[in-house]
């Protein structure tokens, strides 16, 4: 495999899920994860993702960085790491995250306050990065932007997590894929990370809105659609039979997936 570096002699004893259902019994807390931060996703999905599609050494760009999930796998996977976000509160935290707990290796990671639908931004912050880490372009690409306006992330206007139309997130985050997708190497990979939403009495699709407009407007493969239950939804923990009663009480089925859209660059 020219874009990974698992070890195929013992494939039987890889810890990699191929299967296009991920269910996950709980979160992975060791190290510096942790689950303060609403929105965050649970380490094993880049876990997954990095291992498959990356070798050791290689860069990973997280555009919606937010509590440092990727960051800290990527310590672990021995990636270098650069991690936008437009939350400047969040940033700090990671960073004093890391200068308290990092390891005593050296380990090379970049992260800014960035709005990456903003392209003089990204291409400021990317610039800042890649003359850190000496290179040109990244090797992987992840994105686990906000679900609409269900959870507010920050009072920023650019921040998408303030728009609750469908077709103004769309653009807005299509804005944010053409300015980092470019950064991403010819026959490398990206993932979007992605659920759906309820709204005005109806589901919202959004992931495959996501999904579509991606296929529509770049050159891409798509390359798996894995769907990952969010049994652990701390929201809902504990909670199982008011949420049941609820759903009976309505017409309306209770949300516990996600889903991850994994992409081959071809252009």
């Amino acid at each position: 495999m020219k874009f990974n570096d698992l070890n195929m002699e013992e494939w039987k004893d890889l810890d990699i899920n191929v299967d296009s259902l991920w269910l996950i019994n709980q979160r992975d807390k060791s190290g510096k994860h942790n689950n303060i931060y609403h929105g965050n996703f649970i380490p094993q999905i880049p876990y997954q993702l990095i291992s498959r599609y990356t070798k050791k050494s290689e860069t990973v760009l997280d555009v919606f960085m937010g509590s440092g999930t990727t960051l800290f796998v990527c310590e672990d996977l021995n990636r270098k790491f650069i991690g936008f976000d437009i939350n400047e509160d969040i940033i700090s935290d990671v960073y004093e995250r890391m200068q308290m707990f990092t390891k005593d290796n050296y380990f090379d990671y970049s992260i800014h306050k960035c709005d990456s639908t903003n392209s003089a931004n990204v291409d400021e912050n990317l610039g800042i990065a890649f003359r850190k880490f000496n290179c040109e372009n990244v090797d992987f690409i992840i994105m686990h932007p906000p679900y609409l306006d269900i959870i507010k992330f920050t009072d920023n206007v650019n921040d998408l997590s303030q728009i609750s139309d469908l077709n103004s997130f769309i653009g807005k985050f299509l804005d944010v894929c053409n300015n980092t997708i470019k950064y991403l190497k010819k026959d490398k990979y990206f993932a979007v990370v992605i659920g759906d939403v309820y709204k005005n009495r109806e589901v919202i699709p959004l992931s495959f809105y996501a999904m579509n407009s991606i296929k529509r407007k770049f050159n891409v493969k798509l390359k798996g659609i894995i769907i990952k239950n969010i049994e652990g939804n701390r929201g809902k923990i504990g909670k199982g039979g008011i949420w049941k009663y609820r759903a009976l009480r309505s017409d309306y089925y209770i949300f516990k997936h996600e889903y991850i859209f994994v992409f081959k660059k071809e252009f």
